[in-house]
């Protein structure tokens, strides 16, 4: 069977689906959600006595990072104890899921549609979106076109990372191979972010596809190229790159504390938006907490120029992200219905006078 292309799914399945007006560029005010988030209503059901939180400490992820660092999601979820963790890549975050380990996550669109069909169904749901954009394939000088790319090496934060399938995808694309467990017409190996900076300064890689601000430091500390803006790849340039998701027995058992979580989360994406000039030193002082270190300044201006904070998770994209992973053999492919639940966000956004968010036929809105 001929492969279709990814951009040719794209405008098959996303071009004219009308998207809900949640995406807002980080200096862009959206307005009205952070009123409805400072005073959440219970929706039935017992608070959690914890919640724990799982993220990752990138740019891509700047609506956990506010929210923590600002208390936003800490004042929400009054009267439950939060305990927030940093991951290094989304299929950590969703083994610890697995484990029980954590309750809930900021993480990458195909992680969580991978743990949603792994388990059945009964793993996790995607209560919210979090970001879109901010991802790139970056590439060192010579590097100009993907038939460059034949023989090189690329790095990735993790297999089967939304990272790493866009890139295993767009080579597809070109008619470049590349294989789960190595080698190929392009060598894919995922790799830590922070190595991953030292193997391209090392010239031990030829690019990588990360998220930001990783794409921004190779960009501006290393010298590095931008081949391919996954925007780009979309139509609209509209794409996920980190939504909110809980454990479903959380959604079941402590509803309330789903609905205070998606508040604080709310008011944290509402801060952001409000707030373009206190955003980068209010991310870099979660950074340097998580990370040991802040960021250049020029390298998170970059970075959160191409970072959109979001409630809407793009619920139509996933069915395209779904197929790119299990055409490039990073999943199995299994049944969506159920991989959303929108209700908190959509009863936030009823508290603020917004319409609700659509969950393209694939799970709870109201």
């Amino acid at each position: 069977m001929t492969r279709r292309s990814l951009g040719a799914q794209l405008v098959e399945l996303v071009a004219g689906v009308a998207v809900a007006a949640a995406i807002v560029a980080v200096p862009v005010v959206v307005g009205g959600l952070g009123r409805a988030a400072a005073e959440p209503t219970a929706t039935g059901g017992p608070t959690a006595e914890a919640l724990r939180l799982g993220y990752l400490a990138n740019v891509t992820h700047a609506p956990a990072l506010v929210g923590l660092e600002a208390g936003l999601i800490a004042d929400a979820l009054d009267g439950t104890r939060l305990e927030a963790q940093a991951f290094a890549a989304g299929p950590a975050v969703v083994e610890a899921l697995r484990a029980g380990a954590i309750d809930a996550a900021y993480l990458g669109p195909n992680p969580a549609v991978n743990g949603f069909v792994q388990s059945g169904g009964a793993s996790l749901r995607i209560v919210a979106g979090a970001t879109s954009g901010g991802a790139a394939l970056v590439v060192r000088d010579g590097i100009a076109n993907p038939d460059d790319l034949r023989g090189a090496t690329v790095a990735t934060p993790q297999l089967g990372n939304t990272q790493d399938v866009a890139l295993r995808s767009w080579l597809a694309d070109h008619d470049l191979t590349t294989s789960p467990t190595g080698g190929g017409d392009v060598d894919i190996v995922p790799t830590d972010n922070a190595r991953t900076l030292q193997l391209f300064r090392a010239g031990s890689i030829d690019g990588a596809w990360l998220p930001e601000p990783w794409v921004s430091r190779l960009v501006l500390e290393e010298g590095a190229e931008v081949l391919v803006d996954e925007g780009e790849l979309w139509p609209g340039g509209e794409y996920p790159t980190t939504v909110l998701v809980v454990r479903a027995d959380l959604l079941d058992d402590h509803p309330e504390t789903v609905r205070a979580l998606v508040a604080g989360h709310a008011a944290s994406v509402d801060w952001i938006a409000a707030n373009p000039t206190e955003i980068a030193d209010v991310v870099n002082a979660r950074l340097t907490v998580d990370a040991g270190a802040a960021l250049p300044d020029a390298v998170i201006a970059r970075a959160l120029d191409r970072v959109a904070a979001t409630t809407d998770p793009l619920a139509s994209t996933f069915p395209v992200l779904q197929d790119a992973a299990v055409a490039t053999g990073t999943a199995r492919a299994g049944d969506l219905d159920g991989l959303f639940d929108l209700r908190a966000l959509n009863a936030v956004r009823a508290d603020a006078a917004l319409e609700p968010i659509s969950t393209a036929g694939l799970g709870a809105e109201r």
